[in-house]
């Protein structure tokens, strides 16, 4: 039976909806760029992506139930280098599910697809930088960390990176995270608060 996303509008509108604490820790500033990543073998191309692309990977139009894994609320800022939020970004990210598989024909492991995860989408910024999605809290994929593979077009400018669970063990045996200096491992970290229905984490990203 086909179903939609349960109050998707109300779902998607508060993940929008920051507390007045967290934006007065954005002011504008000078900014060193996100550190660039590989995109990795297992970017999705729209011929590989459901239909349902939005910003809450966590449901998808027409398939029952959510996905497994722990859902999180990822949000930030996408700034310009003088610290400055720009308007009109796309940002996608994309993830294995909590099974450890991509949304993605080469990834050819025997383990099961998780069909209620979306595994990729997009989301366009407002007039304040903001971004903001429902995923799932990245899972151990083989030979890397739990990371979320994330993509900025902003302008003429591309940014591809990587996000990390601060702290997590796998972190240092990971030759990504391991090549980057302290400032910017700490730049795409993601730590964890509970404000709202969903832990959240606030990444900005400078491009």
């Amino acid at each position: 039976m086909s179903q939609s996303k349960p109050n998707r509008r109300s779902v998607l509108k508060s993940l929008f909806v920051l507390p007045w604490s967290v934006a007065l820790i954005w002011p504008a500033r000078a900014a060193v760029r996100t550190p660039a990543a590989t995109e990795g073998p297992f970017y999705p191309t729209p011929g590989m992506r459901f239909k349902d692309a939005d910003n809450d990977l966590v449901r998808i139009n027409g398939v029952a139930g959510e996905a497994r894994g722990e859902i999180i609320a990822l949000r930030g800022r996408v700034l310009d280098r003088s610290g400055k939020p720009v308007d009109g970004a796309r940002i996608e990210i994309w993830q294995c599910d909590a099974n450890g598989r991509y949304l993605h024909g080469g990834d050819s492991r025997r383990r099961r697809r998780d069909p209620s995860f979306q595994g990729f989408g997009h989301v366009v910024t407002d007039a304040s930088g903001d971004y903001a999605f429902r995923t799932i809290k990245p899972v151990p994929y083989p030979g890397r960390a739990p990371h979320i593979h994330v993509k900025i077009f902003a302008g003429s400018a591309v940014l591809t990176t990587q996000f990390y669970l601060a702290g997590h063990p796998q972190n240092e045996r990971d030759w990504l995270y391991r090549r980057m200096n302290s400032a910017q491992r700490k730049s795409v970290e993601m730590t964890f608060s509970r404000r709202g229905k969903w832990p959240e984490t606030i990444v900005d990203v400078v491009v």
